[in-house]
């Protein structure tokens, strides 16, 4: 009975094949050499933001490419592809395998298997789509040569930068026609058919590590097939591409958009690049209109109106925006450079600069969510009492760590409370406070609100506290959307919708969690109010809204930042020195006009006059904050003023001035790498110079006139803000 089971069996799989076989013809090349556009709409679906461009292929025969470069595409996705079966079954179970077992997606196809997905099919992961893709393979493997073979797999497959075929991608990185490549170039291009748009280090910077191990992987295997001489190939160096020339279809913020959607499709494995790089998707972004043209607006008034051509810094200064509603989560408005097309780079998505003391109120909200105490044992809150010594050694439970950060013109400040600290961004205080609430902590609680665990940098040191890490000004957004929404988060979203000839595809649904507490988020809102009203970001004031916020500047003045909320809407603002040529990170001295810029300044009048466009019309709310409980009870039940003023400190109204009228307040960060203490006697960081007064704040609930605030943006009354200082004690 088992030889009889196995034997019909047998016959079964075996007329299968031949019904399959016999069924399924080789079809007609797929649409893709006509294939469409992407059309990219803002929220409202009717207002269109782009259409991509069109297919950029040029076909060119196999004898054109160098056969160094054809080894280096065979040692990146088949070297068994000259002796092998059009099918590898033994491969495509293991692929499967991998996959249902948790160990990453895996084709397990042959160059012959791919080829005929390329062109004949499509990139659909359906089991039809596999079946017809098998039979397809062995046919075209019984009626036509490798070569044939190989030759049109090159001049099909997608490496980035909307090039089609290895003639267009030669073109499109190098410059060069294909037969001008050598073997580096070659083998670059081969990494790049694993993932085109990860593996381009000039639009993904962040990625080179993972694109150097792919070309490394394909030399090797080169020398390992005997193809590339083991001598040659430790000369090798790699070949830096050229920068990317998109289509002047995408210029101003177009280009960044669709760059930025398509990054999140891909990202979030809603669509893979292949796939959408066939075209014909009806893509609906989540950008409002109103609001995009507000933040460029903005920038232009308070940035790109003040360049000067004959000033060298100006041509340095880079902007990058992004607003999200903390509610949904959505981007409503971003904002990636000057124009796609002569600055390609987004810098609203980019990861590659120190967000300076923006990081400080996650160090603050980390101590509240857990309780925290000071070495001495007192509870963590606003008006808990730290020394503002410059250089001041951080203490830890066994005593000095090694590492004192200076503050801005090593100035010392005493005895101070966080919240005054926080106003001032005192790194003595903040290095101490990171130590007393654990570093670790502060890491996760930055996680949990949005800021991704693999950013670079975010490293479990008291420097933490001090922004060295260098999320995307996107991602710096999402976490303060998070404190703006009480602590409750959701990954931001892109996409309202896609679709393709009128089917929708599926997206994810936004999960939301309680990441910190209620009183956590809160209570840092509290301290952030002070920013505004009291310390470095007053220029947020012109916003007329209630509004929090922290300023930031990277080391060495290469970026200044300011990243606020209202109650509706988080936004951040980073403007950025690199030079246009080198791409190499410049300081942002000069620039503008300005001595020094801060984050309190250019960034600071971007956020509010975009807050204030944006939300124009709309009914002026307070916040409605749920304090920490010791929080509270220090403000106290009575009176709803606090003497936050530490000895010897004194109101500082300095601003941006014009270059040659002084320093402008600074928020500057450190010069210290992360887990390394500095050297005995080494000043390592440079903070901030955001000199201001300590807060004084209203008791929870308490209101009162306006001091003065602008009435843009105001639509039912007088500002519900921070009242006037009373005299000082």
């Amino acid at each position: 009975m088992l030889c009889g089971a196995l034997l019909v069996g047998g016959l079964l799989l075996f007329g299968g094949f031949i019904a399959g076989y016999l069924l399924v013809h080789i079809p007609p090349a797929n649409a893709l050499a006509v294939a469409q556009s992407n059309v990219y709409f803002y929220a409202d679906g009717t207002t269109q933001i782009v259409r991509d461009g069109e297919i950029n292929r040029e076909n060119v025969e196999l004898a054109q490419v160098p056969r160094t470069v054809q080894h280096a595409v065979l040692a990146a996705e088949d070297r068994d592809f000259h002796t092998e079966r059009a099918v590898d079954p033994q491969a495509m179970i293991r692929a499967g395998w991998n996959t249902l077992t948790g160990k990453g997606r895996q084709s397990g196809s042959t160059i012959t298997q791919q080829y005929v997905k390329n062109y004949y099919l499509g990139q659909e992961q359906t089991i039809t789509r596999k079946v017809k893709e098998f039979f397809i393979a062995i046919k075209l493997d019984r009626e036509e040569s490798k070569s044939h073979i190989l030759k049109g797999y090159l001049n099909t497959s997608y490496f980035g930068r909307n090039a089609y075929g290895i003639q267009a991608a030669a073109m499109a990185y190098y410059g060069k026609d294909v037969s001008e490549l050598d073997t580096a170039e070659g083998a670059y291009l081969a990494s790049l058919l694993n993932a085109p748009s990860a593996f381009d280090v000039t639009t993904r910077p962040e990625n080179k590590p993972a694109a150097l191990a792919r070309w490394n992987y394909v030399l090797d295997g080169m020398t390992k097939e005997h193809w590339l001489d083991p001598a040659e190939r430790a000369a090798m160096t790699f070949p830096a591409p050229g920068p990317a020339r998109p289509a002047t279809g995408l210029s101003g913020q177009r280009g960044y958009v669709v760059q930025a959607v398509e990054d999140y499709l891909v990202g979030h494995g809603i669509i893979d690049d292949n796939t959408l790089a066939r075209g014909g998707y009806r893509i609906v972004t989540t950008l409002q209109k109103p609001k995009q043209d507000a933040l460029v607006r903005a920038v232009d008034d308070h940035v790109m109106t003040h360049r000067k051509a004959g000033r060298a810094a100006d041509r340095n200064v880079r902007v990058g925006g992004a607003s999200i509603d903390p509610a949904t989560g959505k981007v409503v408005a971003m904002y990636g450079g000057v124009d796609y097309t002569r600055q390609f780079v987004n810098n609203a998505t980019r990861r590659d600069y120190q967000v300076g003391s923006t990081f400080k109120p996650f160090v603050f909200t980390a101590a509240v969510e857990h309780g925290s105490r000071t070495e001495d044992g007192r509870r963590i809150t606003p008006e808990t009492v730290y020394d503002g010594t410059d250089q001041r050694e951080v203490q830890g439970p066994d005593g000095p760590i090694g590492y004192a950060p200076e503050n801005e013109d090593n100035r010392s400040y005493g005895p101070m409370t966080v919240s005054a600290a926080t106003d001032s961004s005192v790194n003595s205080v903040y290095a101490q406070l990171a130590q007393d609430v654990g570093p670790a902590r502060v890491r996760r609680t930055a996680i949990a609100l949005g800021v991704p665990p693999g950013t670079p940098d975010l490293t479990a040191y008291p420097s933490i506290a001090l922004g060295v890490a260098t999320p995307s000004v996107l991602e710096l957004t999402e976490a303060y959307a998070t404190l703006a929404n009480h602590g409750r988060h959701g990954t931001y979203s892109l996409v309202e919708s896609i679709s393709r000839s009128g089917e929708e595809i599926e997206l994810p649904e936004r999960e939301t969690e309680q990441a910190i507490s209620r009183e956590a988020a809160d209570t840092t809102t509290l301290m952030l109010r002070s920013v505004v009203e009291e310390g470095t970001g007053a220029a947020a004031q012109q916003a007329g809204r209630p509004s929090a916020g922290k300023t930031g500047t990277a080391e060495d003045d290469k970026a200044a930042w300011f990243a606020g909320y209202t109650p509706e809407l988080a936004t951040v603002v980073a403007v950025m020195g690199q030079d246009p040529d080198t791409g190499v990170h410049k300081p942002l001295y000069g620039a503008l006009g300005y001595a020094r810029i801060s984050g309190g300044g250019p960034p600071a009048r971007i956020w509010a006059q975009y807050t204030a466009d944006a939300l124009k019309g709309r009914r002026v709310t307070d916040f409605d904050l749920l304090l920490d409980e010791d929080a509270e009870e220090e403000l106290g039940p009575e009176g709803p003023w606090l003497d936050d003023e530490p000895s010897g400190r004194g109101r500082s109204d300095e601003g941006d001035r014009p270059e040659g009228e002084g320093r402008d307040e600074d928020d500057t960060e450190d010069d210290i790498v992360p887990m390394a203490p500095p050297a005995p006697g080494r000043a390592t960081n440079r903070p901030s110079a955001e000199t201001d007064r300590g807060p004084r704040r209203p008791a929870p609930g308490h209101t009162a006139p306006s001091r003065g605030l602008p009435a843009q943006g105001r639509t039912d009354g007088p500002w519900t803000g921070l009242p006037a200082l009373p005299p000082t004690r």
